[in-house]
């Protein structure tokens, strides 16, 4: 009896290595995830980014990106051009700050993938609700996931309920022996006025005015992002990073 509940217990965490309720591992992977990202301490990279989004069209552009930790963050490019705020640049303890009611996820097949799932602090999105009742009522999720033998996150999946609302999908490459994007796909689905108002403040316009406009309910499509040609750990004149 003794050797069939040990083997009980083995199988157990065999399936479910991480106890869901314990916030305290939420804590770990995410400071184990910031610690891997200020690794670097400054980086310029350049950028190519095909967007495909329904009714509109732009040629792929060329943007160059200047990173210097905390939180200083240049995208240069000729013309306008279309970029997500959230996500690409912003530390894993920042993106982790906007969630609230964080859980660890049972894992799937590959045991070295972490999810973590949290509700999003709505006033962190600057949505203009009409009432009290709405901004309530409208809880956002946000399924994070972590590949634990590098410390990057692969994956970030906002949803309302069952809707898929974004997704951003991370591929890495070593340079120069740092672990660091090549490759990001953002993904959007949303057809409802109030929740497509809030995307497309999120979608950042680098030059000029949104191309995306403002009379459409519908946000859908696709941003693809190649990183290439790092330039990492050296020195960033602070000059770049004002207006």
């Amino acid at each position: 009896m003794r050797y069939f509940r040990l083997k009980l217990i083995i199988l157990s965490i065999a399936l479910f290595p991480l106890n869901a309720k314990d916030k305290g591992n939420v804590e770990y992977f995410i400071s184990k995830t910031q610690e891997q990202f200020e690794k670097v301490n400054t980086y310029e990279v350049s950028m190519v980014i095909d967007v495909d989004v329904p009714g509109f069209r732009m040629p792929k552009r060329k943007y160059k990106a200047y990173f210097k930790q905390p939180n200083k963050v240049k995208i240069k490019s000729k013309g306008f051009g279309l970029l997500p705020k959230t996500g690409l640049f912003t530390s894993p303890q920042d993106n982790f700050d906007n969630l609230k009611n964080m859980i660890l996820l049972p894992s799937l097949k590959n045991n070295n993938i972490v999810r973590i799932k949290g509700d999003i602090i709505v006033d962190s999105l600057k949505l203009k609700m009409p009432n009290e009742y709405a901004r309530l009522s409208f809880r956002p999720t946000v399924t994070v996931n972590i590949d634990t033998s590098n410390w990057v996150i692969n994956s970030i999946k906002t949803e309302l309920d069952t809707l898929k609302l974004v997704e951003i999908i991370n591929h890495y490459e070593k340079f120069n022996q740092y672990l660091m994007p090549s490759f990001s796909t953002v993904k959007y689905f949303v057809k409802d006025a109030k929740l497509s108002k809030w995307l497309k403040k999120d979608i950042s316009s680098i030059v000029g005015q949104n191309p995306l406009g403002s009379k459409s309910d519908m946000v859908e499509g696709m941003i693809n992002i190649k990183f290439k040609d790092y330039e990492i750990n050296h020195e960033i004149n602070n000059k770049i990073f004002k207006d």
